[in-house]
């Protein structure tokens, strides 16, 4: 292609340069280079130009087939279309009619089963009407007696606690007669052991002061000028006392 180029510039060269006719437009070009120039635009030139030129002169024939064929593809899609609207339309109505047959069904079935589940609702409502009715008895008689046994242990309870009163009481009076005789007793042995510890320290008391005498004279006894100057004994515990 590039050669195709190539050749129609040298084409517009020559062209341009060419010597001019006077008084015209025209001018004259060396016809030899002019068709040299020509032949290499031709072999230049690819297939494809010859064959999309073929395709041109026979785009009539083409465009008329190809509109022949799309007007039968149209055709027969519009019968395959009838076709299967018509299938799609029969098809529609037996399923339908299935369906409301049985929709028709089962609305029987449930009409049915309504009608039984009413006699036994019945049935059983009396069941348990009497049932109740029995139970309710049974339990207002079993209120009664349980609310007599009531009454009856509330009367033998009052009656064990005002016994169990009367004894508190007496209890509580013995508890404190006890309590009195006690305290009573603390007292007279408190005294009684006063009594006997004031006696003892007494006791001790004259022993520490008889000790204390004995003590004294010893002392006495030994500063006097016979023992001082020798003469005498020893002096024993006995000459101590007093």
């Amino acid at each position: 292609m590039y050669r195709v180029f190539e050749a129609l510039d040298e084409l517009v060269t020559i062209v341009e340069e060419a010597r001019g006719v006077p008084m015209t437009s025209s001018c004259v070009v060396p016809r030899g280079d002019v068709l040299e120039l020509l032949d290499d635009v031709r072999d230049a030139l690819p297939g494809e130009v010859d064959d999309a030129q073929d395709v041109l002169d026979k785009r009539d024939d083409v465009l008329h087939a190809a509109r022949k064929e799309a007007g039968e593809t149209v055709s027969g899609a519009n019968e395959e279309a009838e076709r299967t609207l018509s299938d799609a339309t029969s098809e529609a109505e037996r399923i339908l009619a299935d369906a409301r047959d049985r929709a028709e069904q089962m609305m029987a079935d449930a009409h049915n089963e309504a009608e039984r589940m009413v006699a036994g609702g019945q049935a059983e409502y009396q069941n348990l009407t009497d049932r109740s009715r029995a139970e309710s008895e049974r339990m207002i008689q079993a209120g009664r007696d349980a609310y007599e046994r009531a009454i009856e242990d509330g009367r033998a309870e009052q009656v064990r606690l005002v016994s169990q009163t009367e004894v508190v009481q007496a209890a509580h009076a013995e508890s404190a007669r006890i309590v009195d005789e006690a305290h009573a007793e603390a007292d007279r042995q408190r005294g009684e052991c006063d009594v006997y510890v004031d006696g003892k320290l007494a006791e001790f008391s004259e022993l520490l002061a008889t000790t204390l005498r004995t003590v004294d004279s010893g002392r006495n006894h030994l500063r006097s000028p016979a023992n001082l100057g020798g003469s005498g004994g020893r002096p024993t515990l006995y000459d101590y006392q007093v």
